[in-house]
């Protein structure tokens, strides 16, 4: 047995005097003692509180293994020397049976230490199998990011993105050349027609030369011969006048603008997307005139019948999908063109094209009648026919820095819009209509009016 000072354990009881220890001794089994009352029990050779059998208290002091903390058992009460049986759950502390019977804990939740140490293992086996499941959604998520990186080159995109724009420099160089080449012509022909005028100036300088020389040739004739010259020149010396040539203008005929790079798009996929349209000869009135190949309608007068009826549809009609066709109005001073679906609320108004005056036959033109169109009127005025509020025509007027010569008709069903474009202007945009309600089948509209000129239908590969 070792004997230790313990300043730590200064107000620890002796096991056997319960006196307070000033010089503790402390066995292998973990009970403290006095000195003297170890004495008085070491014949006993063995604990006074546990029986534990321990060496020779005297002749083996060292043997024991005394320590002041670290001989002392855990599962033992420090202050009974009582087996730790019972925990506290508000103050978390672990005591024996005989703190329990003390003020300290009383009123307070007690548990048994090996049912609080079940549920202890249990919630941290809950807690590490939520962890490991963490653990693995996180081990998961990287794998997915490191195939994400892997995978996100995005080349496909890349291609896409560089085709379309290879693309859209296409349609510009085509353009840029379509250009330069209208440029080159309108320069060869102001060339043509200036040396065609320099000619036409030489020659009338050669023979005012002449003329001039002629006549100071008579001033040396004598006065008799002079006055008998019956050739005629005296008079044409009097009444020649230059004849100036043919001025050209110094400013372009043509000025260059920019396109609409939007809408030429557009326009471009709109041709991606033609149509092989031609006119229904079917249910044609008597004034329109067909050519053989159904792509053109003349209108003609028939006197003396006034007919103010000069609609015709197209032979193809549509449900779905995208479609665009051209339609050359170059020559004409008044037309109407686009789209027409059948509309049952309007069955009373679409008669109105055979039997109305001619100022209210515009009337029928509007997208609650079927007609989703624009026209011509006048040779320069354009227009857009819109619902109103009221059930009066709604009629825009449209305006543009080129006339079309060349419109073309860009018909998308499942988004509802018709759209019609400048073909003579890069494909610049005329109108659209959004929001379109096609409950039929929609079928091409054209309408010569009242004038002679031909209205053609463009083949899709021209």
């Amino acid at each position: 047995l070792s004997k230790t000072s313990l300043s730590g354990l200064d107000r620890k009881n002796c096991s056997v005097c319960w006196e307070l220890l000033t010089e503790p001794l402390r066995l292998g089994c973990g009970h403290g003692f006095c000195p003297a009352c170890i004495s008085d029990s070491r014949e006993a050779r063995g604990c006074p509180v546990c029986g534990q059998r321990l060496p020779s208290i005297v002749e083996h002091p060292r043997e024991v293994g005394m320590s002041p903390e670290d001989g002392w058992k855990e599962d033992l009460c420090r202050k009974h020397g009582k087996k730790l049986l019972l925990l506290c759950r508000e103050d978390r502390e672990v005591f024996c049976l005989c703190c329990e019977k003390t003020q300290e804990h009383r009123d307070h939740h007690l548990c048994l230490i090996r049912d609080a140490a079940k549920e202890c293992q249990e919630m941290l086996q809950a807690a590490l199998r939520r962890l490991q499941k963490e653990q693995q959604k996180a081990e998961e998520l990287e794998a997915d990011i490191r195939e994400q990186r892997t995978s996100c080159k995005m080349q496909t995109e890349r291609q896409r993105i560089r085709s379309e724009f290879n693309q859209l420099r296409c349609i510009l160089d085509c353009e840029e050349r379509r250009e330069l080449q209208k440029l080159e012509e309108e320069e060869r022909k102001t060339l043509d027609n200036l040396a065609a005028a320099e000619a036409e100036l030489v020659q009338q300088t050669w023979l005012l030369k002449d003329l001039i020389s002629d006549l100071e040739c008579r001033r040396e004739w004598p006065t008799q011969e002079l006055l008998q010259d019956t050739s005629g020149t005296m008079k044409w010396g009097e009444i020649w006048t230059l004849r100036k040539p043919k001025l050209v203008s110094k400013k372009l005929r043509r000025v260059f603008r920019a396109p609409d790079l939007g809408a030429m798009l557009q326009a471009q996929r709109g041709e991606e997307a033609r149509a092989d349209i031609t006119l229904d000869p079917f249910n044609l009135n008597l004034n329109l005139v067909l050519s053989e190949d159904q792509r053109q309608v003349i209108s003609v007068p028939i006197w003396p019948v006034k007919c103010y009826n000069y609609g015709v549809l197209g032979s193809q009609y549509f449900s779905s999908g995208k479609h665009y066709w051209e339609v050359d109005v170059s020559k004409k001073t008044a037309w109407v063109l686009g789209v027409y679906c059948r509309a049952r609320s309007c069955t009373a108004e679409l008669a109105l094209g055979r039997g109305a005056e001619h100022q209210n036959a515009h009337a029928i033109y509007r997208p609650q009648c079927g007609y989703w169109v624009i026209g011509l009127k006048n040779a320069f005025k354009y227009k857009a026919f819109e619902d109103a509020s009221t059930c009066d025509l709604n009629v825009l007027t449209l305006s543009g820095a080129v006339p079309p010569l060349r419109v073309g008709v860009f018909l998308d069903c499942e988004a509802g819009t018709v759209s019609f474009f400048n073909v003579t202007n890069y494909g610049s945009l005329i109108y659209r209509f959004s929001k379109c309600s096609f409950s039929q089948n929609v079928y091409p509209y054209f309408n010569p009016w009242n004038c002679p000129a031909p209205m053609t239908l463009c083949p899709p590969s021209s």
